[in-house]
C-alpha cells in the first residue's frame, strides 16, 4: 500500500437488507447496509463494510463529504488509485461478506 490517499465516490443504500458492495459503475461504488441512517449508524456500517471488504483498517477510512447524504466521498489513506481499483474488484467478487 502506498503513502498517499484516494478519494472514492460511494452511493449508499441504508436499510438495504444486508451489508454488501453491489456494483462499481462510472467510478461510483454502490453499497448497501442493513442499518437505518440514524445517529451515523449507516456511516459506521459503511466504514466497517469497506474495511472488511477491501481489507483496509477502519482507521484509514474517513467520510469526507456526504455524512447526511446517500452520495458520499470517502478518503482511503495509504492506498493509491490503481491499488484501490484492484481491492474493489476483489471486494465485489466476494460480495462484501467474509
Amino acid at each position: 500500500m502506498g503513502n498517499g490517499y484516494t478519494l472514492l465516490r460511494v452511493r449508499l443504500t441504508p436499510r438495504g437488507g444486508r451489508n454488501s458492495l453491489t456494483s462499481w459503475e462510472n467510478a461510483v461504488l454502490h453499497a448497501r447496509v442493513a442499518v437505518a441512517p440514524v445517529d451515523g449508524g449507516a456511516n459506521r456500517a459503511l466504514t466497517e463494510l469497506l474495511s472488511r471488504s477491501l481489507d483496509i483498517p477502519k482507521s484509514r477510512i474517513h467520510i469526507e463529504k456526504g455524512n447526511t447524504s446517500r452520495e458520499k466521498t470517502v478518503r482511503i489513506e495509504g492506498v493509491e488509485s490503481n491499488e484501490l481499483s484492484v481491492l474493489i474488484l476483489k471486494g465485489l467478487s466476494s460480495k462484501g461478506t467474509k
